[in-house]
Order: C-alpha cells, then structure tokens, then sequence
C-alpha cells in the first residue's frame, strides 16, 4: 500500500509531499537530536527522497561533519535528518499534517535514552482547548485555539 502524505513547518512556507508504503515510526534519543529539537526524543518517520518532494526547499543546518538537519528558517520548525549521499532521509513525525497515523517501532540511540519519559500514560492529561487562560489569550487575539 503507497499512500500520499502531506506536511510542513508550523508558519505555512514550506510544505512537502512524500509518498509512504507504511505507518512505523521511530524516536531518536541522541545527544544531537535531543540538542536539535530541545527535547528529550523526536519522532521520525523515514522515507526514501526520490518519494519526497518540497513545495519550497528548506534551508539546511549542517549539524554535524556528517548529516545536516532541514528546517523553515521563518518559524524555526524541525522538519528531518539527512544524511546528504544517503537515498533515505527522515521527516518528523509532528510536522506531517496528519500524524495520528503514525506508530512508534523502535527507540534509536537508547544509550541516550531518559527513561522517566517513556511511560507518561500516568500522568494527568489537560486539554488546551478547555483550559480557560489559554483560551482567553486566543480570544483576546481575536482568533480560536489553534487545533
């Protein structure tokens, strides 16, 4: 099954297609990505680039001698990794317009790894479009909360 999935950075000015045969996913606990993103894993989906294809070229930061990150240089958003003589690159996960569709298969440099994040389904769990501040800031911006 190939499917057609949609994504870009969060302002709009880059987007892309690619063409996907299925739905694993992965997270990446390394040092580097951890630095990359601010966070403590990223989710990627990988994909082959003569499937991809970008609405605008996204610039690139050469993160390392030897891969270099994609990203929107207006709104800062993440987009991937590459290494650019491979035929494979990833794309994050939460840059796909629809990634509920995604499933996380494998963890990748658990050497890195923070235990305390993986298991969080104990934690409570608030909803933003029903947290009263949140959206009284959307408001008074005359907009809704962002979905």
């Amino acid at each position: 099954m190939t499917e057609t999935m949609t994504g870009g950075c969060q302002c709009g000015r880059i987007r892309y297609t690619v063409e996907i045969d299925d739905f694993d996913a992965y997270l990446c606990h390394c040092r580097m990505c951890q630095r990359a993103t601010g966070n403590v894993s990223i989710a990627f989906k990988n994909v082959e680039k003569a499937r991809l294809n970008w609405s605008k070229e996204p610039e690139y930061y050469a993160s390392s001698p030897i891969a270099r990150r994609p990203f929107c240089r207006e709104c800062g958003t993440p987009l991937g990794f590459d290494y650019p003589d491979h035929s494979k690159c990833d794309l994050t996960v939460g840059s796909f317009d629809d990634p509920s569709r995604f499933v996380p298969v494998a963890h990748f440099a658990v050497e890195s790894l923070h235990e305390a994040w993986i298991d969080t389904s104990a934690l409570r769990r608030d909803r933003a479009d029903e947290y009263d501040k949140l959206i009284q800031r959307w408001q008074e911006a005359g907009l809704d909360v962002p979905k």
